[in-house]
């Protein structure tokens, strides 16, 4: 495989939306999501996504849209704003919708103070009717943790908790700027169980400068010794040409394209040894876990966050660069923090572009979700779902053969079935029935 690595080392997306954002454009504005918000069907539940764009130091391997502060001012200003957007959203629904699933990212969620946190549950809870049973995840530097910081989440009903460490070993944490003793860690894992919130993620990374096979395997030791309820490792992504930061990072100390597989395959062994299912390319789960039960269950989806049990049909975005899902569509936030106010306070919805979503492309995004999700995706049954005839993707399943000469997948009639030890790949088989997708642009990370 690790031949197969260097061959088809192509770059294409990794399809938490389809299509995906580069193809995004501004004929899509405020209005026609205003318009799509008010033609929601109010029986289906919501998801809420909420950006906090903003950390007191810049990590180098960071892909996310965020502002560097060293005063509380402009998160204070930037959570007004953001309580106005959540009334111009829960104004535009032709009533209070019920919302199951509610996530804060970054950025740090960890810059808002206890007291902003409780502001925005409250507004919440006012504009929506947020369900007994709803998932309120929040994602957590634990640098800038403190004790009374989680009983704050706690009394604001947080039930699960994502936590960003990338990797254990001091050489690798100096070179991506990012110092994090595990004792901090550990220390982070004790509050939130002390304090009833039980749903512990933990985000791992490859790839990344100077990390090898054997401190690779040392990291998946350290994280699972704090028992987590999933792990995510995620490859690092060098895109210094649009994170300027990312040049920081010195592209000689990085594993080349063999040092990220064999990495990769190192973390993933050692996981499922542990005890985690492995679901997807890139997440890890307790056999317990709800992740693990969609899997088994034939319901596992994948969404802006990743791999996700959440079947929510709509995800409304609130924050600078956010971006939404909808049945009819995806829209983003303007990325610029002042476009993005502006506009707010000027009363209107701050959507910079979007696209609408077609029958091909509904029909497209299914095959990609089950290839991403299930590894397995059947043509035939999805084409007849869609009252389109089975041969529609014939050319799509043509453009396959190289992957199933090399053993990456195989086609039994309709069917696609991803190898299992060709996981990491998948994200090719999905491209293939990407019709937006040149290759050769070269504006996403490595396939594996």
């Amino acid at each position: 495989m690790i031949k197969l690595a260097k061959k088809y080392d192509l770059k294409v997306p990794r399809y938490t939306s389809y299509p995906t954002t580069p193809h995004f454009s501004d004929a899509v504005d405020g209005e026609t999501y205003k318009g799509w918000l008010a033609e929601l069907d109010p029986a289906q539940a919501l998801s809420l996504y909420f950006h906090i764009p903003f950390c007191d130091e810049m990590c180098w391997f960071c892909g996310c849209y965020t502002k560097i502060v060293a005063r509380y001012d402009p998160i204070a200003a930037y959570m007004e704003t953001l309580l106005k957007e959540v009334d111009l959203a829960a104004d535009a629904l032709p009533g209070k919708y019920r919302a199951r699933h509610l996530h804060w990212g970054g950025g740090s969620p960890t810059m808002l103070t206890p007291d902003d946190w409780r502001r925005l549950i409250d507004r919440l809870r006012s504009r929506f009717d947020v369900t007994d049973d709803a998932e309120i995840a929040v994602e957590l530097d634990p640098r800038e943790t403190t004790e009374d910081y989680v009983k704050g989440l706690a009394n604001a009903s947080v039930n699960r908790a994502s936590i960003g460490v990338q990797d254990f070993n001091p050489e690798v944490q100096q070179a991506i700027n990012r110092i994090q003793p595990f004792e901090v860690t550990k220390q982070v894992f004790a509050w939130l169980r002390q304090n009833g919130i039980t749903g512990i993620n933990m985000d791992l990374m490859y790839g990344l400068p100077y990390q090898t096979i054997a401190r690779v395997i040392d990291m998946v030791d350290k994280a699972v010794s704090l028992e987590p309820r999933r792990i995510a490792i995620f490859g690092y992504a060098h895109v210094p040409w649009m994170k300027e930061h990312q040049k920081m990072i010195k592209e000689q100390t990085l594993p080349d394209v063999e040092e990220r597989w064999e990495q990769s395959e190192a973390a993933s062994k050692r996981l499922e040894e542990l005890g985690y299912i492995r679901i997807g390319f890139d997440h890890f789960a307790r056999p317990d876990d709800s992740l693990a039960s969609a899997l088994k269950g034939g319901s596992l989806h994948r969404n802006f966050q990743g791999y996700t049990a959440d079947k929510a049909s709509t995800l409304i975005g609130f924050g600078a660069s956010a971006i939404g899902s909808l049945p009819q569509g995806y829209v983003q936030n303007f990325l610029p923090t002042k476009q993005y106010t502006d506009l707010v306070e000027a009363g209107a919805l701050p959507i910079a572009k979007g696209i609408v979503t077609g029958s091909e492309d509904i029909l497209r995004r299914e095959i990609i979700e089950r290839l991403m999700c299930d590894m397995e995706v059947d043509i035939d049954t999805v084409c007849a779902h869609h009252q389109v005839e089975a041969d529609h993707f014939s050319e799509e399943l043509n453009r396959l053969s190289p992957y199933v000469d090399d053993d990456i997948c195989r086609i039994d009639g309709g069917k696609i079935f991803v190898s299992e030890n060709a996981r990491p790949f998948v994200r090719l088989i999905a491209a293939a029935f990407d019709r937006y997708l040149n290759t050769k642009e070269g504006r996403h990370s490595s396939a594996v």
